[in-house]
Formats: C-alpha cells, structure tokens, sequence
C-alpha cells in the first residue's frame, strides 16, 4: 500500500513550437540543451540522457502512453501538467494535453499547474531578453481562463481532494491580489455545478534564502507546496561548495542532501515536495545551480520523511509533489536515464511505501 498521492510536475516541452524556432532556432525542444550539455567541473555528471523512452516526442501518443504506463507502475498517481496563459487568452506549448484531454488517452490521472511568470532568456544566460510577458488584465481574463480549462476540470480523470478539482498556482504572489482570484475561481466552480476548486499555492524557497509568499491562509488557498531544493549547507558543506565554484568559475553549487525532515515547513496548510535532483547548468552553464551527488538512494531517504510528514491526515490530502517528472534540462527527473536506469522510479515507489 502506498501511503501518500504522488504528483509530478511534467514539462511539456518536448515538441517543436514556432515559438521556440523563433527564439533558438529551428526544431528546438527541451531535449536540445539537454544533449549538449557538458561537464563543467570534475566529477558533474553531465550529460544526463534519457533510457527507454529515448528522445521522445510528445505529439506521439505512443510517447504518452509509455510515460504514463511507467508512472502508473511505479506509483504516481497524476501528472501535473505545466499550462501556460499569459492574459487575453495567449497560450503556449498547449498541444500536449489538449490532445490527451480530447483523446482520453492515457488513463493517469492529471491536473493542472499555472506557470505564470514571465518568459524571459534568464536561463539560457540571456537576463534582459524578454520572450513572452505575463500579463493579468483582470476579472473578465481571470472568467476567460477559468471557462478555458472547465473541459479539463470536469474530467472522470482529473485528480480531485475531498471532490474538488486542484489547480496548482507557480507565482500566487505575483498575481495583483491573490484572493480575488482564489474567490473568483471559487465562484466559478460552484456556478458550474462543481464542488469547489482545491487551490493550490507555491511556497518557493529554492535554496532557504527565505519563502517568496506565505499568504496561503490569508488569499484563501486551500494548500501552499513549500518548495526547497535538498540542498546542504553546512560550514563543511559551504566550504565544499565554494572550493567546487573556484575550480569550475561557476555553477553555483550545492551538496545533495537527506536532512529534508530538518529543512522543511510543516503544518496544516503545507504540503511537501520532493526533488531527485536539481542540475539546471544544461540550460544555464556556468550560471546554473547543481546539487551534487545524488543518488536514488538518497532520494528514497528524502522521500520517505517527506511522506512521514504527512501520514497523520486524511489519505485523500496525503499529496507528495514531486519535481518533476520530465524536467531533463533542469537536472530533476523520475523518468529512466542512462545512468540509474529506473532508479528514480524506484526510490519514488520505496518511499511511498
């Protein structure tokens, strides 16, 4: 028996889009900065490629079958699929789900997660280049929004808490006012003959440099994920990683650690959150951050408090976020490799159970 709900976040940039070919040339997927990367001090275990699911398109259904079927097998109950809507209706990078939402193919569940940040080139070193802006017009873009994923939120497959559809906010606090929107699309829900929404709010704490927002009682949210990399900072750690940062002129970098229990929220309202590992430089070189280090087995450690933390609620909000699924340019996957093979996977499953 498993003992919590598994949902990882999963990128669906794995596709060709104008967009991208605009930006960084023609045929650019995810997997581009994800083959090129390179080694950039002794012992970074770059490139990290992918096992057998290969260089996968995610315009193939085939593709989604097979990442669902892995999933499902090793005990992730939901994709939460990143969406993007950047105000008066601009969407980005939709086809993905739109095609596993009008197919009912595969049969995992799924929700929704609102990356609503601004794209800019920050990643690929380029700070000042502005892709594509968020915008928030208002109340009648908030209903426009709303009515958009209805199809979704009504969905057999949709994953629900208590009957209620969640929704997963990346940025709450750079909505303008968060509990408008949280009491809109409440509204919204019930007028549509649904229970209700269970609102979800990011709580980001990357490196423990302090939570961006902690308003999550106050807008209305029914839960805040508190999001922090297991990252290890201790004097000998620190010492660690500054010697590694004069070495290698960059990245910024961190032990992978196993103390989640001593670094993370708890409490009513928050939710934990898991990483395999975090390793961005294939987007960013040397102005990444990577975690040194990891191995499934110290996944599974983290995996295992993180899931103890929960144990005492009610089974239907026992909710692990795990990031992510899919995110191979950012260093963190469950996904098999060719180096663990399905060791993440693996971890994942032992923990939960």
């Amino acid at each position: 028996m498993l003992e919590a709900r598994a949902v990882a976040f999963y990128l669906p940039q794995f596709h060709p889009i104008p967009e991208n070919d605009r930006w960084w040339g023609p045929g650019f997927t995810e997997w581009t900065n994800t083959a090129r990367a390179a080694r950039l001090y002794p012992r970074h275990q770059q490139p990290n490629l992918p096992g057998e699911l290969g260089f996968y398109d995610l315009r193939l259904p085939e593709a989604r079958e097979a990442q669902a079927a892995l999933a499902s097998e090793f005990g992730v109950e939901a994709f939460a699929y990143w969406h993007y809507w950047f105000g008066n209706g601009r969407r980005i990078l939709e086809r993905p789900f739109a095609e596993v939402l009008a197919s009912g193919r595969p049969e995992l569940s799924f929700c929704l997660a609102w990356a609503n940040q601004t794209w800019s080139g920050v990643w690929h070193g380029d700070t000042d280049r502005i892709l594509m802006r968020q915008h928030y017009p208002g109340v009648e873009d908030y209903t426009a929004h709303f009515e958009a994923i209805l199809p979704a939120l009504r969905d057999p497959r949709y994953l629900r808490v208590g009957g209620r559809p969640v929704f997963y906010v990346f940025r709450p606090e750079e909505l303008p006012d968060a509990s408008v929107f949280v009491d809109l699309w409440q509204d919204l829900a019930r007028r549509h003959g649904l229970d209700g929404l269970y609102l979800v709010a990011e709580m980001s704490d990357l490196v423990g440099a302090g939570v961006r927002y902690d308003r999550v009682k106050e807008d209305g949210f029914d839960a805040g994920v508190y999001m922090r990399m297991p990252a290890g900072t201790t004097r000998r750690q620190v010492l660690r990683m500054r010697a590694f940062r004069k070495l290698a002129g960059g990245p910024e970098i961190y032990p992978y650690s196993t103390d989640w229990a001593e670094q993370n929220r708890t409490g009513d309202l928050v939710q934990p959150c898991v990483y395999p590992n975090w390793d961005n430089s294939p987007r960013s070189g040397r102005g990444g951050v990577v975690l040194h280090g990891a191995t499934p087995e110290k996944f599974r450690a983290n995996v295992e408090q993180a899931v103890s933390s929960i144990a005492h609620r009610p089974v239907h909000e026992r909710l692990l976020w795990v990031k992510s699924w899919n995110e191979w340019a950012e260093g963190n996957h469950l996904e098999p490799d060719l180096r663990h093979g399905r060791g993440w996977l693996e971890a994942l499953r032992d923990g939960l159970r």
